[in-house]
Protein backbone atom coordinates (compact mmCIF):
# COMPACT_ATOMS: atom_id res chain seq x y z
CA UNK A 1 0.00 0.00 0.00
CA UNK A 2 1.56 3.18 -0.82
CA UNK A 3 2.13 6.38 1.36
CA UNK A 4 1.45 8.44 -1.15
CA UNK A 5 -2.42 7.34 -1.57
CA UNK A 6 -5.97 9.43 -0.20
CA UNK A 7 -7.82 7.34 2.12
CA UNK A 8 -10.31 6.47 -0.57
CA UNK A 9 -7.78 4.75 -2.41
CA UNK A 10 -6.63 2.80 -0.14
CA UNK A 11 -10.41 1.48 0.81
CA UNK A 12 -11.20 0.26 -2.42
CA UNK A 13 -11.61 -3.02 -3.49
CA UNK A 14 -11.32 -2.99 -7.45
CA UNK A 15 -13.15 -5.05 -9.57
CA UNK A 16 -11.29 -7.92 -11.33
CA UNK A 17 -12.20 -8.70 -14.98
CA UNK A 18 -12.34 -12.07 -16.50
CA UNK A 19 -8.44 -13.23 -17.20
CA UNK A 20 -6.91 -12.21 -20.80
CA UNK A 21 -4.09 -14.91 -21.23
CA UNK A 22 -1.25 -13.92 -23.58
CA UNK A 23 0.47 -17.25 -23.47
CA UNK A 24 -1.63 -19.71 -24.87
CA UNK A 25 -4.68 -19.99 -27.52
CA UNK A 26 -7.65 -20.57 -25.23
CA UNK A 27 -11.02 -21.56 -26.35
CA UNK A 28 -12.26 -18.43 -24.41
CA UNK A 29 -15.52 -18.21 -22.42
CA UNK A 30 -14.80 -16.16 -19.61
CA UNK A 31 -15.85 -13.13 -20.44
CA UNK A 32 -18.88 -13.06 -22.14
CA UNK A 33 -17.57 -11.86 -25.31
CA UNK A 34 -19.68 -12.35 -28.62
CA UNK A 35 -17.83 -15.31 -30.45
CA UNK A 36 -18.63 -13.45 -34.14
CA UNK A 37 -17.07 -10.91 -35.74
CA UNK A 38 -19.02 -7.26 -36.07
CA UNK A 39 -20.71 -6.14 -38.65
CA UNK A 40 -18.67 -5.37 -42.03
CA UNK A 41 -20.16 -2.47 -42.03
CA UNK A 42 -18.60 -1.32 -38.42
CA UNK A 43 -15.54 -2.02 -39.92
CA UNK A 44 -15.80 -0.34 -42.84
CA UNK A 45 -17.85 2.76 -40.82
CA UNK A 46 -14.51 2.77 -38.55
CA UNK A 47 -12.07 2.92 -41.68
CA UNK A 48 -13.72 5.19 -43.18
CA UNK A 49 -13.25 7.81 -40.04
CA UNK A 50 -9.08 7.02 -40.26
CA UNK A 51 -8.69 10.25 -41.42
CA UNK A 52 -7.05 13.76 -40.97
CA UNK A 53 -10.24 14.08 -38.84
CA UNK A 54 -8.73 12.87 -36.08
CA UNK A 55 -6.69 15.74 -34.78
CA UNK A 56 -10.08 17.31 -34.12
CA UNK A 57 -12.26 16.28 -30.65
CA UNK A 58 -15.00 14.33 -31.14
CA UNK A 59 -18.69 15.84 -30.90
CA UNK A 60 -19.27 15.54 -27.29
CA UNK A 61 -22.99 14.82 -27.24
CA UNK A 62 -22.57 11.92 -29.32
CA UNK A 63 -25.45 13.31 -31.07
CA UNK A 64 -25.54 11.01 -34.33
CA UNK A 65 -25.04 8.49 -32.20
CA UNK A 66 -27.48 9.04 -29.76
CA UNK A 67 -30.45 9.83 -32.55
CA UNK A 68 -29.24 6.50 -34.20
CA UNK A 69 -30.42 4.50 -31.22
CA UNK A 70 -33.38 6.92 -30.32
CA UNK A 71 -34.87 5.69 -33.72
CA UNK A 72 -34.13 2.30 -32.81
CA UNK A 73 -35.86 2.09 -29.76
CA UNK A 74 -38.66 4.69 -30.53
CA UNK A 75 -37.76 7.26 -27.99
CA UNK A 76 -36.14 10.89 -27.83
CA UNK A 77 -32.53 11.65 -28.63
CA UNK A 78 -33.27 13.80 -25.22
CA UNK A 79 -33.83 10.20 -23.64
CA UNK A 80 -30.30 8.90 -24.90
CA UNK A 81 -27.04 8.68 -23.18
CA UNK A 82 -24.22 7.23 -24.52
CA UNK A 83 -20.64 6.81 -23.03
CA UNK A 84 -17.77 4.77 -22.88
CA UNK A 85 -19.33 1.26 -22.32
CA UNK A 86 -22.02 0.59 -19.68
CA UNK A 87 -19.05 0.42 -16.90
CA UNK A 88 -18.85 3.86 -17.15
CA UNK A 89 -22.26 5.06 -17.80
CA UNK A 90 -22.74 2.95 -14.68
CA UNK A 91 -20.59 4.59 -12.85
CA UNK A 92 -21.31 7.98 -13.77
CA UNK A 93 -24.92 6.96 -12.31
CA UNK A 94 -23.88 5.70 -9.26
CA UNK A 95 -22.23 9.58 -8.44
CA UNK A 96 -25.90 11.28 -10.00
CA UNK A 97 -28.26 8.91 -8.40
CA UNK A 98 -27.46 7.37 -4.85
CA UNK A 99 -26.49 9.70 -2.10
CA UNK A 100 -23.37 9.51 -0.21
CA UNK A 101 -22.88 8.71 3.10
CA UNK A 102 -26.93 8.15 3.52
CA UNK A 103 -28.50 6.36 5.69
CA UNK A 104 -31.11 5.37 2.80
CA UNK A 105 -29.21 2.34 1.63
CA UNK A 106 -28.68 1.62 -1.68
CA UNK A 107 -30.01 -2.33 -2.91
CA UNK A 108 -29.26 -4.68 -4.79
CA UNK A 109 -29.04 -8.71 -5.14
CA UNK A 110 -25.95 -10.65 -2.59
CA UNK A 111 -24.89 -12.00 -5.79
CA UNK A 112 -24.62 -10.23 -9.13
CA UNK A 113 -22.53 -7.96 -11.03
CA UNK A 114 -19.67 -6.90 -8.88
CA UNK A 115 -18.49 -4.18 -10.29
CA UNK A 116 -21.92 -2.72 -8.27
CA UNK A 117 -19.57 -2.36 -4.51
CA UNK A 118 -16.75 -1.15 -6.28
CA UNK A 119 -18.78 1.47 -7.70
CA UNK A 120 -21.03 2.43 -4.25
CA UNK A 121 -16.97 2.38 -2.47
CA UNK A 122 -16.33 4.92 -4.90
CA UNK A 123 -18.51 7.07 -4.64
CA UNK A 124 -19.11 6.68 -0.85
CA UNK A 125 -22.58 4.91 -0.93
CA UNK A 126 -23.87 3.30 1.79
CA UNK A 127 -25.67 -0.64 0.23
CA UNK A 128 -26.84 -3.46 1.47
CA UNK A 129 -26.79 -6.43 -0.68
CA UNK A 130 -30.48 -8.51 -0.94
CA UNK A 131 -30.09 -12.16 -0.94
CA UNK A 132 -31.73 -14.20 -4.03
CA UNK A 133 -34.07 -17.03 -3.38
CA UNK A 134 -32.53 -20.34 -3.39
CA UNK A 135 -33.48 -20.79 -6.96
CA UNK A 136 -31.30 -18.03 -7.54
CA UNK A 137 -33.88 -15.69 -8.48
CA UNK A 138 -34.93 -12.32 -8.00
CA UNK A 139 -37.64 -11.55 -5.60
CA UNK A 140 -38.85 -7.75 -5.90
CA UNK A 141 -41.19 -7.70 -3.10
CA UNK A 142 -38.09 -7.61 -0.80
CA UNK A 143 -37.03 -4.41 -2.31
CA UNK A 144 -39.82 -2.84 -1.72
CA UNK A 145 -38.65 -0.78 1.46
CA UNK A 146 -36.97 2.67 2.51
CA UNK A 147 -34.12 2.51 0.48
CA UNK A 148 -31.66 4.76 -1.48
CA UNK A 149 -32.60 3.27 -5.12
CA UNK A 150 -32.24 -0.14 -6.36
CA UNK A 151 -29.63 -1.61 -8.96
CA UNK A 152 -29.62 -4.62 -10.74
CA UNK A 153 -29.23 -6.49 -14.35
CA UNK A 154 -31.92 -8.63 -16.19
CA UNK A 155 -30.87 -10.68 -17.23
CA UNK A 156 -29.13 -10.94 -13.60
CA UNK A 157 -25.33 -12.23 -13.94
CA UNK A 158 -23.37 -13.94 -12.91
CA UNK A 159 -26.95 -16.53 -12.59
CA UNK A 160 -28.20 -15.86 -16.11
CA UNK A 161 -31.96 -15.36 -14.62
CA UNK A 162 -34.24 -13.20 -16.17
CA UNK A 163 -36.92 -11.08 -14.71
CA UNK A 164 -40.48 -10.60 -15.65
CA UNK A 165 -40.92 -7.60 -16.33
CA UNK A 166 -44.31 -6.78 -14.75
CA UNK A 167 -42.06 -7.70 -11.71
CA UNK A 168 -39.81 -4.35 -13.03
CA UNK A 169 -42.34 -1.98 -13.08
CA UNK A 170 -44.29 -3.19 -10.08
CA UNK A 171 -40.98 -2.15 -8.20
CA UNK A 172 -40.88 1.27 -10.53
CA UNK A 173 -43.86 2.05 -9.55
CA UNK A 174 -42.96 1.57 -5.88
CA UNK A 175 -39.83 3.50 -6.13
CA UNK A 176 -41.15 6.57 -8.14
CA UNK A 177 -43.40 7.20 -5.05
CA UNK A 178 -40.27 6.84 -2.76
CA UNK A 179 -38.39 9.32 -5.75
CA UNK A 180 -35.44 6.96 -5.81
CA UNK A 181 -34.22 5.63 -9.29
CA UNK A 182 -34.47 1.91 -10.02
CA UNK A 183 -31.42 1.31 -12.75
CA UNK A 184 -32.20 -2.03 -14.85
CA UNK A 185 -28.50 -3.04 -16.48
CA UNK A 186 -29.58 -4.89 -19.76
CA UNK A 187 -26.29 -5.99 -20.80
CA UNK A 188 -27.54 -9.13 -22.01
CA UNK A 189 -31.03 -8.60 -22.14
CA UNK A 190 -30.59 -9.16 -26.31
CA UNK A 191 -30.39 -12.66 -25.85
CA UNK A 192 -33.75 -13.32 -24.39
CA UNK A 193 -35.03 -11.02 -21.99
CA UNK A 194 -37.56 -8.48 -22.28
CA UNK A 195 -36.35 -4.81 -22.14
CA UNK A 196 -38.01 -2.35 -19.63
CA UNK A 197 -36.86 0.60 -22.24
CA UNK A 198 -40.99 1.08 -23.73
CA UNK A 199 -41.82 2.13 -20.46
CA UNK A 200 -39.27 4.70 -19.27
CA UNK A 201 -42.10 7.17 -19.83
CA UNK A 202 -44.67 6.33 -17.44
CA UNK A 203 -41.77 5.90 -14.67
CA UNK A 204 -39.62 8.87 -15.00
CA UNK A 205 -36.86 6.85 -11.96
CA UNK A 206 -36.55 4.59 -14.57
CA UNK A 207 -33.39 4.06 -16.19
CA UNK A 208 -31.82 1.21 -18.26
CA UNK A 209 -27.91 0.72 -19.05
CA UNK A 210 -26.96 -1.25 -22.14
CA UNK A 211 -23.70 -2.06 -23.69
CA UNK A 212 -22.46 -2.71 -27.38
CA UNK A 213 -19.70 -5.17 -26.13
CA UNK A 214 -21.75 -8.22 -26.28
CA UNK A 215 -25.06 -8.21 -28.13
CA UNK A 216 -23.22 -6.17 -31.00
CA UNK A 217 -19.61 -8.11 -30.88
CA UNK A 218 -17.59 -4.97 -29.46
CA UNK A 219 -16.11 -5.32 -26.20
CA UNK A 220 -12.91 -3.87 -28.39
CA UNK A 221 -14.51 -0.78 -29.11
CA UNK A 222 -15.76 0.84 -25.66
CA UNK A 223 -19.60 2.03 -26.42
CA UNK A 224 -22.16 1.82 -24.10
CA UNK A 225 -25.61 4.08 -23.84
CA UNK A 226 -28.49 4.68 -21.34
CA UNK A 227 -31.94 5.52 -21.81
CA UNK A 228 -34.26 7.19 -19.52
CA UNK A 229 -36.62 10.04 -18.54
CA UNK A 230 -34.50 13.43 -19.19
CA UNK A 231 -34.04 14.82 -16.20
CA UNK A 232 -32.13 11.33 -15.63
CA UNK A 233 -30.09 11.54 -18.74
CA UNK A 234 -29.22 14.99 -17.96
CA UNK A 235 -27.59 13.90 -14.29
CA UNK A 236 -25.47 11.70 -16.27
CA UNK A 237 -24.44 14.50 -18.20
CA UNK A 238 -23.57 16.87 -15.67
CA UNK A 239 -21.41 13.83 -13.52
CA UNK A 240 -19.51 13.36 -17.30
CA UNK A 241 -19.02 16.73 -18.34
CA UNK A 242 -17.42 16.87 -14.51
CA UNK A 243 -14.89 14.32 -15.65
CA UNK A 244 -14.35 13.94 -19.39
CA UNK A 245 -16.77 15.76 -21.88
CA UNK A 246 -14.90 13.88 -24.58
CA UNK A 247 -15.93 10.09 -23.31
CA UNK A 248 -16.51 8.45 -26.76
CA UNK A 249 -13.67 8.98 -29.61
CA UNK A 250 -14.50 9.88 -33.53
CA UNK A 251 -13.82 5.80 -34.61
CA UNK A 252 -15.99 4.55 -31.57
CA UNK A 253 -18.86 6.53 -32.76
CA UNK A 254 -18.68 5.60 -36.18
CA UNK A 255 -18.35 2.54 -35.14
CA UNK A 256 -20.94 2.00 -32.81
CA UNK A 257 -23.95 4.06 -34.93
CA UNK A 258 -23.58 1.28 -37.98
CA UNK A 259 -23.50 -1.38 -35.23
CA UNK A 260 -26.97 -0.06 -34.25
CA UNK A 261 -27.95 0.42 -37.62
CA UNK A 262 -27.28 -2.91 -38.53
CA UNK A 263 -30.22 -4.78 -37.28
CA UNK A 264 -30.13 -7.54 -39.31
CA UNK A 265 -26.62 -8.90 -38.87
CA UNK A 266 -27.19 -8.90 -35.19
CA UNK A 267 -30.56 -10.18 -34.68
CA UNK A 268 -28.98 -13.09 -36.96
CA UNK A 269 -25.68 -13.81 -34.86
CA UNK A 270 -27.77 -13.54 -31.51
CA UNK A 271 -30.28 -15.97 -32.34
CA UNK A 272 -27.55 -18.30 -33.53
CA UNK A 273 -26.13 -17.97 -29.85
CA UNK A 274 -29.27 -18.57 -28.06
CA UNK A 275 -29.99 -21.68 -30.22
CA UNK A 276 -26.16 -22.79 -29.53
CA UNK A 277 -27.16 -21.94 -25.15
CA UNK A 278 -30.35 -24.25 -25.83
CA UNK A 279 -28.44 -27.36 -27.29
CA UNK A 280 -25.34 -26.32 -24.94
CA UNK A 281 -27.54 -26.51 -21.74
CA UNK A 282 -29.71 -29.92 -22.90
CA UNK A 283 -25.92 -31.24 -23.49
CA UNK A 284 -24.80 -30.41 -19.98
CA UNK A 285 -28.26 -31.24 -18.35
CA UNK A 286 -28.04 -34.50 -19.66
CA UNK A 287 -24.24 -35.33 -18.29
CA UNK A 288 -25.44 -34.09 -15.14
CA UNK A 289 -24.81 -30.84 -14.17
CA UNK A 290 -27.31 -28.20 -12.77
CA UNK A 291 -28.09 -25.67 -15.09
CA UNK A 292 -30.07 -22.67 -14.78
CA UNK A 293 -32.34 -21.50 -16.90
CA UNK A 294 -30.35 -18.25 -18.88
CA UNK A 295 -31.61 -15.46 -20.99
CA UNK A 296 -28.08 -14.32 -20.76
CA UNK A 297 -25.43 -15.01 -23.77
CA UNK A 298 -23.93 -17.66 -20.85
CA UNK A 299 -24.63 -20.34 -18.50
CA UNK A 300 -23.90 -20.88 -15.25
CA UNK A 301 -23.84 -24.46 -14.29
CA UNK A 302 -22.45 -27.03 -11.43
CA UNK A 303 -21.40 -29.70 -12.41
CA UNK A 304 -21.96 -33.29 -10.87
CA UNK A 305 -19.11 -35.40 -9.09
CA UNK A 306 -16.15 -33.04 -9.33
CA UNK A 307 -16.53 -29.67 -7.69
CA UNK A 308 -16.57 -25.81 -9.87
CA UNK A 309 -13.11 -24.82 -9.26
CA UNK A 310 -11.26 -28.52 -9.92
CA UNK A 311 -13.55 -28.61 -13.03
CA UNK A 312 -12.38 -24.99 -14.04
CA UNK A 313 -8.36 -25.94 -13.32
CA UNK A 314 -8.88 -29.27 -15.68
CA UNK A 315 -10.81 -27.52 -18.31
CA UNK A 316 -8.09 -24.73 -18.71
CA UNK A 317 -5.68 -27.69 -18.88
CA UNK A 318 -7.11 -28.47 -22.02
CA UNK A 319 -7.38 -25.18 -23.52
CA UNK A 320 -10.88 -23.81 -22.16
CA UNK A 321 -11.12 -20.93 -20.08
CA UNK A 322 -14.57 -20.38 -18.21
CA UNK A 323 -15.27 -18.09 -14.87
CA UNK A 324 -14.98 -19.50 -11.51
CA UNK A 325 -16.23 -17.04 -8.80
CA UNK A 326 -14.69 -18.26 -5.88
CA UNK A 327 -17.99 -16.93 -3.32
CA UNK A 328 -20.40 -18.31 -0.80
CA UNK A 329 -23.71 -19.65 -2.58
CA UNK A 330 -22.02 -19.53 -5.84
CA UNK A 331 -18.32 -21.57 -5.52
CA UNK A 332 -20.06 -24.94 -6.75
CA UNK A 333 -21.05 -22.97 -9.97
CA UNK A 334 -19.13 -22.26 -13.34
CA UNK A 335 -20.13 -19.45 -15.76
CA UNK A 336 -19.70 -20.40 -19.31
CA UNK A 337 -19.81 -17.96 -22.02
CA UNK A 338 -21.69 -19.32 -25.28
CA UNK A 339 -19.00 -19.61 -28.08
CA UNK A 340 -19.66 -21.09 -31.94
CA UNK A 341 -21.19 -24.38 -32.27
CA UNK A 342 -18.11 -26.30 -32.56
CA UNK A 343 -16.35 -24.45 -29.34
CA UNK A 344 -19.53 -26.13 -27.32
CA UNK A 345 -18.99 -28.89 -28.83
CA UNK A 346 -15.40 -29.20 -27.83
CA UNK A 347 -16.54 -28.10 -24.46
CA UNK A 348 -19.28 -30.64 -23.95
CA UNK A 349 -16.99 -33.77 -25.08
CA UNK A 350 -14.49 -32.08 -23.06
CA UNK A 351 -16.59 -31.99 -19.41
CA UNK A 352 -18.10 -35.33 -20.70
CA UNK A 353 -14.29 -36.64 -20.42
CA UNK A 354 -13.40 -35.02 -17.43
CA UNK A 355 -16.47 -36.06 -15.24
CA UNK A 356 -16.49 -39.73 -16.77
CA UNK A 357 -13.04 -40.58 -14.91
CA UNK A 358 -14.28 -39.01 -11.74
Amino acid sequence: MSDFWNDRTKNLSPYIPGEQPKDRKFIKLNTNENPYPPSVKVIEAIQNNVNENLRLYPEPECTELRKTIANFYGVKTEQVFAGNGSDEILAFAFGAFFQSNCCDLLLFPDITYSFYPVYASLWNVSYSTVPLGEDFTINVNDYKTVSGGVIFPNPNAPTGIALAIDDILSLADFLVKQKKVLIIDEAYAAFGADSAVPYIEKYPNLLTVHTLSKSASLAGLRAGFAIGNEKLIEGLCRIRDSFNSYTLDRLALAGAKAAVEDRQYYKEINNKIIATRQRTAQSLTEIGFKVLPSKANFLFVKPPKINAADLFAALRENGILVRHFNKERIKDFLRVTIGTDEEMDTVIACCREIIGRN
